[in-house]
C-alpha cells in the first residue's frame, strides 16, 4: 500500500486526486494539506512514503516544504504535480529534492502511474517537461568528454534503457534479470556517471 499525503491550495484539486486515488487497491491518502506550513508538519507526523506537492501556495511554497520535508525525512519521496512547466519551477523543484514533475494537465492514468512509480524510486515526468530536460543536458554538455569508458556491457544496457524512461520492473524484465540487480546497476552507474539521483543519470544518458 502506498501512503500519500496530497499538498495543493485548491480543494477541488485535492478532492478530484483524492477520488482518484482512492479507487485504487494500492494507493491510500493518508492526509491533506492547502499549504507548505501543514504539508511539512503533517509529513513528520504521518511518515508518507510519497507527498505529491503543488508548488505555488500561500505562506510556505511547496519548493521550501520539500526541501524542510526532505531535510527531515531523506526517505519520504515528493512528486510534483503542478500547473507551471517553466524552468524557473522545475529546477528549483528538483533542486530542492523531487523526484519527479507532472502538469496538473496529465491523464488520470499518467498521474496514476507517476504516483506507482516515483513511490517504487522512479522519476516519472511529464513527457514535454522531460523533453526540455534533456534538450538542455544534451546542449550543455555537447563536446564534453563523458565518463562512460568504465561502464560493462549489462551497466551501458541498463543506462541506455534508463534513458528511455522505463521503470526498474521494465528494465527488469526487458533485460531478464533481477530488479534487485537493476538496482544494483543503477547504483554503480551513478557512482561512475557522479550522477547523484536517478534523473541526473536519464539526463547522462540522453546526452551521452
Amino acid at each position: 500500500m502506498i501512503r500519500v499525503l496530497l499538498v495543493d491550495d485548491q480543494h477541488l484539486i485535492r478532492a478530484g486526486l483524492r477520488m482518484l486515488c482512492d479507487a485504487q487497491p494500492d494507493i491510500e491518502v493518508v492526509g491533506e494539506a492547502d499549504n507548505g506550513r501543514d504539508a511539512i508538519t503533517l509529513a513528520a507526523r504521518l511518515v508518507p512514503d510519497l507527498v505529491v506537492m503543488d508548488l505555488r501556495m500561500p505562506g510556505v511554497d511547496g519548493i521550501t516544504a520539500t526541501s524542510r520535508i526532505l531535510a527531515e525525512r531523506p526517505a519520504t519521496r515528493v512528486l510534483v504535480l503542478t500547473t507551471f512547466g517553466d524552468d524557473d519551477h522545475l529546477y528549483p523543484a528538483l533542486t530542492a529534492g523531487a523526484c519527479g514533475f507532472l502538469l496538473k494537465d496529465a491523464p488520470p492514468g499518467d498521474l496514476l502511474d507517476g504516483v506507482r512509480r516515483a513511490a517504487a524510486g522512479d522519476s516519472p515526468f511529464s513527457q514535454e517537461v522531460l523533453q526540455r530536460l534533456v534538450q538542455r543536458a544534451v546542449h550543455a554538455r555537447a563536446g564534453a568528454p563523458r565518463p562512460t569508458a568504465g561502464l560493462t556491457a549489462r551497466e551501458r544496457d541498463v543506462l541506455n534503457l534508463v534513458a528511455e524512461g522505463l521503470s526498474n520492473t521494465e528494465i527488469a524484465d526487458r533485460l531478464h534479470i533481477g530488479v534487485t540487480t537493476v538496482k544494483t546497476h543503477i547504483t554503480s552507474l551513478m557512482n561512475k556517471t557522479g550522477s547523484p539521483n536517478r534523473v541526473r543519470l536519464a539526463l547522462f544518458a540522453r546526452g551521452a
